[in-house]
């Protein structure tokens, strides 16, 4: 099946400081209650399809697979091995 790589959903990783900056109409998530945070509260994940937002540029851009292995990984505080 074809897929169209513009079309795929991309991540960045921004600090929690930055969450004032995003253009909600830019990105999937609807509001600043619908962010994801890592454990500490430092950070959150945004999530886009297409072009990058302009607020975004110059960030890190993930894949899916890239950030579902950045959050999975204990060391970088996004999950608790705790539990």
């Amino acid at each position: 099946m074809f897929q169209n790589k513009d079309m795929e959903k991309k991540y960045v990783i921004i600090e929690k400081s930055y969450v004032d900056s995003i253009d909600f109409q830019h990105v999937i998530e609807t509001s600043e209650s619908t962010l994801r945070y890592n454990l500490d509260g430092t950070k959150t994940i945004i999530k886009f399809i297409g072009e990058v937002p302009d607020f975004l540029s110059g960030d890190k851009i993930y894949s899916h697979s890239e950030i579902i292995e950045t959050i999975n990984n204990p060391d970088n505080g996004w999950i608790d091995t705790k539990e």
